[in-house]
């Protein structure tokens, strides 16, 4: 197949979005598909007619992409576009555009969308989920109304909000977030008044509109979803602190196992909040959920990611090894089931 890699992007994840694109084209090529990796926002300078045909340098292709960093803030204030030169017409040209793609602008169902309008094929789910997967304030009253437990929390706007937890019903410690973050940028954790009010201010640098939630101790999960069905749960134990964007993408910086040390009813409950969660979200294709368990065994979903990452380090992947499945599979699968919404 004639496929395109999208990657890149504008938001606080274009990095990770790049190593994930470099992966998943990388192994596409391995597969014997025509892949070429593609940045949404820089795109092409020019679009050969050959682009497809021939060898292709992915290496090559992700460089020129990162090397692009240091202007996008520029390049945003530069223009009003999203989409870069060429993009849309090679994504027309393939039989399918692989979405590597993390976070705003892409993750958020603005991009699907564009490719609904044009019946551009792309993998994940749609537009509508991809929106209220990103607003956690959203996937929370969906939780709810669903039955899976979800930490209590509110939504705060920077242009109406009080910095009293107790305003809210709330109380200390509590977690403060961006309502549409991801890869856990602008995560704060506060114990005291002070930290509470210094991660307020300082979340609201990354967006207008917050989450403040209770904060759960625990062990973290991540369980992902493909095609209706919870793949094996992997338990993630940071060294230091939580699971935050070091953690995360730092080879070395969390212990992960998987499949989780749970008991066999512990596994199953998890795998059911899992399931549950996708379909009360209205995701198609695949997705990954997070959890935190408390020590007495009390399980909360916290958000689901509809395009989880493709790094070397990311926990998918991880949970289709178990499986049996190699990462060049694993991208195949992927592809595979996007493309049932298709037919």
């Amino acid at each position: 197949m004639k496929i395109v890699v999208l990657a890149g992007g504008t938001s606080t994840e274009r990095v990770v979005s790049i190593a994930s694109g470099t992966m998943v084209c990388k192994a596409l090529r391995e597969k014997k598909h025509a892949a070429v990796l593609v940045d949404v926002f820089f795109g092409l300078e020019e679009l050969p007619e050959d682009l497809f045909e021939g060898d292709y340098d992915v290496e090559a292709a992700s460089a020129a992409m990162t090397a692009c960093n240091s202007r996008l803030e520029a390049e945003k204030k530069a223009r009003r576009e999203f989409f870069g030169p060429h993009v849309l017409e090679v994504c027309q040209k393939a039989d399918v555009v692989f979405l590597a793609l993390h976070g705003a602008n892409g993750e958020d169902g603005k991009v699907q969308g564009t490719f609904d309008l044009f019946g551009i094929p792309y993998t994940g789910t749609g537009y509508l989920s991809s929106a209220i997967s990103m607003d956690k304030g959203l996937t929370k009253q969906f939780f709810r109304e669903n039955g899976i437990p979800t930490p209590g929390g509110v939504s705060l706007f920077r242009r109406e909000y009080t910095s009293n937890p107790a305003d809210y019903g709330l109380q200390l410690p509590l977690v403060v977030k961006p309502c549409c973050g991801g890869s856990s940028v602008g995560v704060y954790i506060a114990h005291t008044r002070e930290a509470y009010e210094k991660a307020l201010e300082d979340a609201f640098t990354y967006e207008d509109e917050l989450i403040v939630e209770e904060y759960v101790e625990g062990r973290e999960f991540s369980v992902g979803v493909v095609d209706g069905k919870a793949y094996p749960i992997i338990e993630i134990a940071p060294i230091e602190g939580f699971y935050d964007y070091t953690n995360k993408y730092k080879a070395g910086s969390a212990v992960e196992t998987c499949p989780a040390l749970l008991t066999p009813e512990q596994t199953a409950q998890m795998q059911k909040y899992a399931e549950e969660g996708a379909k009360a979200l209205y995701i198609e294709g695949y997705c990954r959920l997070d959890f935190l368990m408390r020590e007495d065994g009390r399980m909360y979903c916290l958000e689901a990611n509809t395009l989880p990452g493709m790094t070397p380090t990311s926990l998918l992947p991880q949970e289709a090894s178990v499986l049996g499945m190699d990462y060049p599979t694993l991208c195949e699968e992927l592809i595979r089931l996007s493309l049932k919404k298709y037919q």
